[in-house]
Parts: C-alpha cells; sequence; structure tokens
C-alpha cells in the first residue's frame, strides 16, 4: 500500500494541474467569440444536465401555481440544495450554491463574480426586446434585468409598473418572513394543560371555532388544550425514513410526548380542546372553497388535504383545525390515553404550563419548500407569521400589511405594491418587475446571508418543483435557470435568476398579463430566461 506522503504529492500536484488546466479553459473561453462560447455552453450544460439526471432522487411534484388546474406534474430530481433537504436543526443556515454554473463561471459569493465581464443595457436589448414581442405574450409586457455584482439594473421594461405577479409574489412573503422573524425561526405546535380557569386570552378566533377553555366542569378528568402557532408544515402521517433534523413536526412525536408527560403525572383520561386562535379574520380565501389551498387556520396537519398527496392540488377538510385535533386525539389514544368526547373549540388559559411541544423546520426551509412547489398554503402561513411578529392581526388584511412594512423596511420599490394575500392566488396583487428583481437581488446577495433560502429554493429549469416539465430535454436553460413561476388565466410571470455566458450573475423578472395562450406565455417567458442565460450581452 502507498505511503499517505506519497499518495499526498500526487493528489497535490494532480490539483495543481487542474487548476492550470482550468484557468487555460476559461482564458479561452473569454477570447472566443459570442457564438463559439454559446455552443460551448450549451455542450456543457447538455452534459452536465445529463450527469444531474442520472444522480438525482426523482420525486412528484404538483401544479402549485396560483389555480392553474392544467398539469405540471413531471419528475423533480433532487439536487440537495432544491428545498427538500436541510442540515441539521441546530446549525446556522448556510448559502448554497446554483445547481450547475455556467462555465467558466462561479457560484454566488465566489471570487470570479464580479470578475467576468458586465452585460450592457444595449447588449441585452439586442437579445431580448424581439423576443419581448412573441404574439403568445399579452399585451402588458415588463421586464427586468439587473447585475448581482454591480447592484444595479441594466436592463428594463416598464420594469415600474405594477401588475398582477400570480405565484411570485411569493417572493416578496419569503423576504419579508426572513426579515421579520430570521431564517431559523420555527414555529411552535403545543399541548398545554387546560384545567385551571383560563379567563379571557388571545385574540378573536376564527368563526365557530373558539370559545373559552379551561376546566371541563367535570373534577374528575383533567383537561389539555393543542394550540396551533400557524405551522404550514405540520403532518399527522408516519415520517418518511431520513434525518430527523429534516422532518416536518409531527403530530405523532407531540402525542408521545404529551403520553408520556401525563402518565408521569398519573393521568390516563382527559378532555381534550383546540386553539386556532393565533389566525383572526375571515379563514376562507376570496377565491373561496378551492383545490389549491385550504382554509387559513392557525392549526391544521398536512395542508387538510383528503388523499396522501404532498403538493399539487387537492381536495380539502373544510375545518382543519377540527380535523388536526380530532388526528392528534386518535394518536393519544393509541398511546394508552383515553380521550373522553370529541375535542371542542378553546383559549388556552393566559399562564397555561407548557405538557408537551414540537417546532417546525427552520423558516429557511419552510421557505425553500414554500417556492419549490409554489405552496400556497405555506404562502398564506408566512405571511401570518411576518403579521404576528409584527404586532398585526393574523389576518389577509393585517398580513398584507406586514409584508408591506417589512419590505418597506428594506427600502425596496413599492409604488403600487398591494399584498392582498399571500399566495397569489388573489388578483389584487399588483408587483412590478423591478420590486420582483430587487428581491432577488439582494437574496443572491452576499450581504443578505438571511435571506439566501429565497434562492436555494428556486425551481431549477428541467429538475424540481413547478419548473420541472418546463424546459424539454437538452433545453438551454436546463439546469442554468433558477426561478419562480406564476400563473392565473391571462396572467404568466417568471422571476429568477442565471449566471450568463460570461460567467456573471444575473436576476431577472418578466411579467405579461392579458395572454389568450398559457402554453405559449409559459414558453415565450422560458426563451426569454433562456436567453439571459445564454448571453454575453455587451
Amino acid at each position: 500500500m502507498p505511503e499517505t506522503g506519497s499518495w499526498q504529492v500526487r493528489w497535490q500536484s494532480a490539483q495543481r494541474s487542474a487548476r492550470a488546466a482550468g484557468d487555460a479553459a476559461l482564458r479561452r473561453w473569454r477570447a472566443a467569440p459570442r457564438r463559439t462560447r454559446q455552443t460551448w455552453r450549451l455542450t456543457a450544460v447538455s452534459a452536465a444536465t445529463g450527469l444531474a439526471v442520472a444522480g438525482g432522487a426523482v420525486a412528484v411534484s404538483g401544479p402549485w401555481d396560483a389555480g392553474q388546474r392544467t398539469a405540471e406534474r413531471a419528475a423533480a430530481a433532487g439536487s440537495g440544495s432544491g428545498g427538500e433537504r436541510h442540515g441539521a436543526s441546530t446549525d446556522p443556515v448556510r448559502s448554497a450554491p446554483p445547481v450547475l454554473s455556467a462555465l467558466g463561471g462561479s457560484a454566488p459569493g465566489g471570487p470570479g463574480r464580479a470578475g467576468a465581464p458586465l452585460p450592457t443595457g444595449a447588449g441585452l436589448a439586442e437579445v431580448l426586446a424581439p423576443l419581448l414581442k412573441d404574439p403568445a405574450l399579452g399585451p402588458l409586457r415588463t421586464a427586468s434585468v439587473r447585475d448581482v455584482a454591480a447592484g444595479r439594473e441594466v436592463f428594463g421594461v416598464r420594469a415600474d409598473e405594477p401588475a398582477t405577479p400570480a405565484s411570485t409574489v411569493k417572493l416578496a412573503v419569503a423576504v419579508a418572513a426572513l426579515s421579520a422573524l430570521g431564517p431559523d425561526h420555527r414555529i411552535a405546535t403545543t399541548v398545554v394543560d387546560g384545567t385551571g380557569k383560563s379567563g379571557k386570552s388571545g385574540k378573536a378566533g376564527q368563526a365557530g371555532e373558539a370559545r373559552d377553555g379551561g376546566d371541563t366542569g367535570d373534577t374528575g378528568k383533567h383537561s389539555i388544550i393543542l394550540v396551533g402557532g400557524g405551522d404550514p408544515t405540520l403532518t399527522a402521517r408516519a415520517p418518511k425514513p431520513g434525518p430527523a433534523a429534516d422532518r416536518p413536526a409531527n403530530l405523532r412525536t407531540l402525542a408521545e410526548d404529551t403520553a408520556r408527560a401525563l402518565k408521569q403525572r398519573g393521568t390516563t383520561t382527559v378532555t381534550l380542546g383546540y386553539d386556532a386562535s393565533a389566525y383572526s379574520g375571515p379563514d376562507q380565501h376570496p377565491i373561496g372553497p378551492n383545490e389549491n389551498i385550504a382554509p387559513v387556520s392557525a392549526l391544521m396537519a398536512d395542508e387538510a388535504r383528503l388523499d396522501d398527496s404532498e403538493y399539487g392540488t387537492a381536495p380539502r377538510d373544510a375545518a382543519p383545525a377540527v380535523a388536526a385535533a380530532r388526528a392528534f386525539a386518535g394518536q393519544l389514544r393509541e398511546r394508552g390515553i383515553t380521550v373522553d368526547g370529541d375535542p371542542a373549540a378553546a383559549h388556552a388559559p393566559r399562564q397555561a404550563g407548557e405538557i408537551a411541544t414540537v417546532r417546525s423546520l427552520p423558516l429557511a426551509a419552510l421557505v425553500e419548500r414554500m417556492l419549490t412547489h409554489s405552496d400556497n398554503d405555506i404562502a398564506e402561513g408566512l405571511a401570518r407569521q411576518t403579521a404576528i411578529a409584527a404586532g398585526k392581526p393574523a389576518s389577509f388584511a393585517g398580513a398584507g400589511t406586514a409584508v408591506r412594512d417589512a419590505l418597506a423596511a428594506r427600502h425596496l420599490p413599492l409604488t403600487g405594491a398591494v399584498f392582498a394575500d399571500g399566495s397569489g392566488l388573489d388578483r389584487d396583487d399588483r408587483v412590478s418587475a423591478g420590486l420582483l428583481s430587487r428581491l432577488l437581488l439582494d437574496a443572491s446577495s452576499d450581504r443578505h446571508p438571511e435571506l439566501r433560502s429565497v434562492v436555494t429554493g428556486l425551481p431549477v429549469a428541467g429538475f424540481t418543483g413547478t419548473l420541472s416539465g418546463r424546459y424539454p430535454d437538452k433545453s438551454s436553460g436546463a439546469g442554468t435557470v433558477r426561478a419562480k413561476t406564476g400563473t392565473l388565466t391571462g396572467v404568466n410571470t417568471l422571476a429568477g435568476t442565471v449566471v450568463d455566458a460570461d460567467g456573471r450573475q444575473l436576476v431577472f423578472a418578466f411579467m405579461t398579463s392579458g395572454t389568450t395562450d398559457p402554453q405559449g406565455a409559459q414558453k415565450a417567458l422560458d426563451t426569454l430566461a433562456s436567453a439571459v442565460a445564454e448571453c454575453g450581452c455587451r
């Protein structure tokens, strides 16, 4: 067996050779004509795409975008940083590079990112202006492209004009929530002792779901209350294989901890209340009952889905808090605790003693999942968490005000912006392409690591989430475009990040309204994003 020192010498020699070869390739790349670079880049992307597809874990992705029922279900290859896998729960949130950087480029924050040539407005206009004339796009067409290293817009078309964003409004919700709460924040679901008199505490609950809790009137029965904190990823299903730190909070774990604590007190019979009063206002989205979103509740399990799906449209329970409480009662019974009667709505006593608690994955992980799968339920939950952090009512109106205030504190361009909801299902939402590109600029900047999950959660073209089925095999943008999609009838938007042919990181936002050909509009937007990725526009 070779000695360790000899192996290290050979390894160091190989590293030096590889670095020299890489530097030579980069010099040839930058010296080559643009068309030659594009040909090389397409070849490299095609090869990298094939490797990534071969090595990725296949999952099912659903059509989460803003009420559109047409299927976007396609295989999504897990990248390790695209919204599904996360580090140990006690670690700070770390930044992550793009899945595939352009040839000669560097990851966000890398030393070569600012050294590549800066694209010019004229160069980008030469490429993008003709594509913006595609007849598949609607009469309102706005665009904004910013250079990350320079921190400024290099191309814009009506970039300050507010338009309906559809699901790209989730970018605003993500930045607002991360700004207000931080990437490591976790949302608690708690069981408290409800035996004592509660008095009146907390906010008014959802209609028909709140009353004073506390003593049941039967001194032989102990009262406990399940208190929802608004975790939109709480589950009642059996845990999946994998590290426990990567799993969402589970009612089974909460029931096990609760049963253990009760038995230690000598209690095996309880009455169960549930408190969903952390959220206020109407729980029904203005679009009405819809398979794209459950009634918005501070207490729900598995997004109130009535099937075994995890993403996409699904029939929903009309009373999420009741369903979650019943599921919890069933879990307690399986663990030897008798639950007398049906769960009843209650307010937890102001000074109620805590029996057991489970906490969500870090907020950064929730943001990633929301963006990758365009999850409407998580979006509405994070908007309300932003409102709670700001001391505002956790309602549609209060959340909209809190999101706007959080973005205003970051000095973002908010002229004409309206945040009627957190999911983008409401057509009254208004944002500009300039705002979307600024959100992505901040999230891509090394100065704002707390926002990095906004970038790592973006779907990867041809690979993950809502972009998994949008880019055909060997498409020039596959693997290089990371973007949030937005789709309503007549509305198509796309906002994300790329590394261009010169290795420069750019962020972009394209918005269009009044479209009559949704598939054509999506293809036109994808072509625009691919053009930015292919361009060395000077």
